[in-house]
């Protein structure tokens, strides 16, 4: 599950993907409605991998918690409106998902926030969990099997010779020549 390209930008409603970057900004699309709309370096922007969520013994990368609620919720929407939920509802759900929150530094409204753009993410398709093996890393290969070799590569064809290169021809001068000197004769008096 890759966040980094998903961004939270205050003022505005609903999650948007980073479309491209610009001089001044980027361009965004609103998962929801799929809008693109531009946005400068003023705005105030948040990444949703950069997020984290506290705990009692540390913090929790964002990514990490939509993963626990992935699988709390079996990849369905949350089964009430987390917009309109009480605080009671919503710790108690995200108790479920990240049962170690500290209770004194997330609040309901974090809590709320988290249940949106978890609804929000899975309805655009952007919450697939990682396949095991990407979780894992460099899995260890299972014992008595050889590690696969790469397949020979071919050899390459023998480059021709190149052909001789034929004298340039003199390169134009791209300065302007310097006007020629005026003379002047001096008047004789009569």
């Amino acid at each position: 599950m890759d966040l980094s390209n998903i961004l939270a930008i205050s003022g505005k409603p609903n999650l948007h993907e980073l479309v491209s970057r610009t001089k001044s900004g980027a361009i965004v699309k609103d998962l929801v409605t799929n809008a693109k709309s531009p946005v400068f370096s003023s705005d105030n922007i948040s990444q949703l991998s950069e997020i984290r969520m506290f705990t009692t013994e540390n913090e929790k990368p964002l990514e990490e918690v939509m993963e626990n609620a992935y699988g709390v919720f079996e990849a369905k929407p949350t089964e009430f409106d987390p917009k309109k939920a009480d605080s009671a509802l919503l710790f108690e759900m995200l108790g479920k998902v990240l049962p170690n929150y500290d209770t004194e530094r997330v609040h309901a409204s974090d809590a709320k926030k988290l249940f949106v753009w978890y609804n929000i993410l899975l309805a655009a398709g952007k919450l697939t969990p990682a396949p095991a093996e990407e979780k894992e890393g460099a899995a260890e290969e299972p014992a008595g099997e050889e590690p696969k070799k790469a397949a020979p590569k071919k050899a390459a064809a023998p480059k021709k010779a190149a052909a001789p290169k034929a004298p340039a021809a003199p390169k134009a001068t791209t300065q302007a020549k310097a006007a020629p000197k005026r003379t002047t004769t001096a008047k004789k008096a009569i």
